[in-house]
């Protein structure tokens, strides 16, 4: 049984950071593609940052220089360092890897 758990989200300022975690149990943990996505109220979820097996690391255009997308092998678990937040990156962050999602966690830019 696979199951991921996103934390980390909430409330914070523009110009200010956050860290999502996303712990995964289960035996896949980087053996494929880790990703996150995030879906803004009314719009389709889209790829933030993903990270291949071997550490090979994409980002969306929008959040390139300012996210980073990192794991842990030893917890078991996957970060996305968020800088520099801006209002438009208000949504609800999933992790995902084989198609398998967390439950999402919020994160609101507002002053």
């Amino acid at each position: 049984q696979v199951h991921l758990a996103e934390s980390g989200g909430g409330l914070v300022q523009p110009g200010g950071s956050l860290r999502l975690s996303c712990t995964m149990s289960g035996s896949i943990f980087s053996k494929y593609v880790m990703g996150w996505y995030r879906q803004a109220p009314g719009k389709q979820r889209e790829l933030v940052a993903a990270m291949t097996s071997d550490g090979s690391r994409n980002y969306a255009d929008s959040v390139k220089g300012r996210f980073t997308i990192s794991r842990d092998n030893a917890k078991n678990t996957m970060y996305l360092q968020m800088n520099n937040l801006k209002p438009e990156d208000t949504a609800i962050y999933y992790c995902e890897t084989a198609n398998y999602w967390g439950q999402g966690t919020q994160v609101t830019v507002s002053s």
